[in-house]
């Protein structure tokens, strides 16, 4: 079942967030990782304070996303990240996909 990395980042320093989104690119392509959501306009339709930049990357697994969030590769990334911008991160399970290659409706 596929999991997801759901981040809503505010940029500290641009040199450093463009290092740190080239790293990160790499590390997550490398464990089959793909971007859904890459910073695109982000418009509040109900509740809370405007969104902030919005990034969503898809894992084949919640194991594979996690073994790449613990991986030697992104904690470069990683320690680069805490200089370069300010992050909420949410790991969350997707729908499992059925046979047909359809999300399964009845999960919920």
């Amino acid at each position: 079942m596929p999991a997801y990395a759901i981040s809503e980042v505010e940029m500290k320093d641009a040199a450093e967030f463009d290092a740190y989104r080239t790293m990160a690119a790499q590390t997550i392509a490398r464990y089959g990782g793909r971007y859904l959501v890459r910073g695109g306009a982000a418009e509040t339709v109900e509740g809370g304070p405007p969104p902030k930049t919005i990034i969503v990357v898809e894992f084949p697994s919640m194991a594979r996303l996690r073994e790449w969030y613990a991986s030697r590769e992104y904690a470069k990334a990683l320690k680069l990240r805490r200089t370069a911008l300010e992050r909420r991160l949410i790991f969350v399970e997707g729908v499992p996909v059925a046979a047909s290659g359809r999300s399964d409706p009845d999960r919920t």
